[in-house]
């Protein structure tokens, strides 16, 4: 499989009191993680869609990079009750 990119689907923006790096108070909780192919010789880091057919456009790219770490899951663990499962399915094919 070519180079992917892990993107996160984000919720709404959650009202969060004063959280110190959170500009204006507002979080953006990880809704879902999916994987997109990378788009080489392209602006954008990603391709127009995930790997389960999503649209990339609004969801935010991670600092996450699946090829720096061999043997690891290609999602950060910390999210791996919130992993796509059709994204992960087209992975481990």
């Amino acid at each position: 499989m070519s180079e992917i990119v892990v993107v996160y689907e984000l919720d709404k923006p959650v009202a969060t009191g004063s959280s110190p790096g959170t500009p204006s108070g507002e979080e953006r909780p990880v809704r879902t993680v999916h994987a997109a192919p990378a788009a080489p010789g392209a602006p954008t880091p990603t391709g127009p869609r995930t790997l389960c057919g999503r649209d990339t456009f609004a969801m935010e790219t991670t600092r996450w990079n699946p090829s720096e770490h061999p043997g690891a899951s290609w999602y950060p663990v910390e999210y791996a009750s919130v992993v796509c499962p059709d994204c992960d399915a087209v992975i481990e094919a």
